[in-house]
């Protein structure tokens, strides 16, 4: 698969500006970004952009700053050197590492997590990434049933068997995704995960102890519902991919339809990782 990359450049007054771009573009199929000091990075798989769908989608953010973007086709082959180049070890709290193979380990750290990532979401570099790891440090895995919802590079699925999770499935709906989940659980050596490849149709009809769904706010709002059937009672679902004004809310409001209560919440700039217990 070839994807496109926007080389974003803005100037702007807050820094939650940048985010709502991010945001906007995260809606209509970007998967991917880095942000730079002057801009950022986004990429889209090429059989879905779409031109006049971009131009609608940022037309409403042109009053508020100023920005442009250059775009440049980025070839399947020449992804990896596209990544090596720019991913950079990250480091959550004192507690979590988190390296590609070309990177060097550190033991010192409590949990390593290597991940190649191809063209798959999810090295940890997002806030929502890092703040859903940040939550589950919290939080209890032990002997829990987990479902992770749009993998990605299976980050999260691999901390949570690295917590203790003793049953983990993992689904995205990009096949490029679900081979690299399976892939980066060998790098981990975590043999407990089953990724399957689809969107909400393909959970199985079990009860899981622990749901993680880190996608956007569209998407969540159209999947909560199942997330709903398939969690215990007493069981907790964590939500990110969205912001703190209004998504928060709107997520809220939504969720207590379906007996998901709002517990807590992280938020880093304008993105929040939100806890809720059925």
């Amino acid at each position: 698969m070839n994807y496109y990359e926007l080389l974003f450049t803005t100037i702007t007054t807050e820094d939650y500006q940048q985010d709502l771009l991010i945001n906007a573009l995260g809606e209509i199929g970007f998967d991917t970004f880095e942000e730079l000091e002057l801009g950022f990075k986004a990429y889209v798989p090429e059989d879905i952009f779409n031109q006049e769908l971009l131009d609608e989608q940022l037309l409403p953010y042109k009053e508020l700053f100023t920005f442009s973007y250059e775009i440049t086709l980025i070839l399947q082959k020449n992804w990896n050197e596209v990544w090596e180049s720019n991913f950079e070890p990250i480091e959550i709290g004192d507690k979590i590492y988190v390296r590609a193979t070309f990177h060097q380990p550190k033991p010192e750290f409590e949990y390593e997590i290597v991940i190649d990532p191809k063209m798959a979401f999810g090295t940890g570099h997002h806030q929502t990434t890092a703040m859903m790891l940040g939550l589950m440090l919290e939080n209890e895995f032990a002997g829990k049933k987990v479902l992770d919802m749009g993998c990605g590079t299976g980050i999260l699925a691999i901390m949570a068997a690295k917590l203790g999770a003793t049953d983990i499935t993992a689904i995205d709906y990009d096949p490029v995704c679900y081979e690299s989940t399976i892939e980066n659980s060998a790098l981990n050596n975590i043999d407990n995960i089953k990724p399957l490849c689809g969107s909400k149709e393909v959970i199985p009809d079990e009860q899981y102890d622990t749901i993680l769904a880190n996608i956007n706010r569209n998407i969540l709002l159209d999947q909560v519902e199942r997330y709903a059937q398939v969690l215990k009672t007493d069981g907790e679902i964590y939500f990110s991919g969205f912001y703190e004004s209004p998504d928060l809310d709107i997520i809220t409001d939504e969720a207590r339809k379906y007996g998901l209560k709002y517990i807590t919440h992280k938020k880093d700039k304008e993105w929040v990782a939100a806890k809720f217990i059925k």
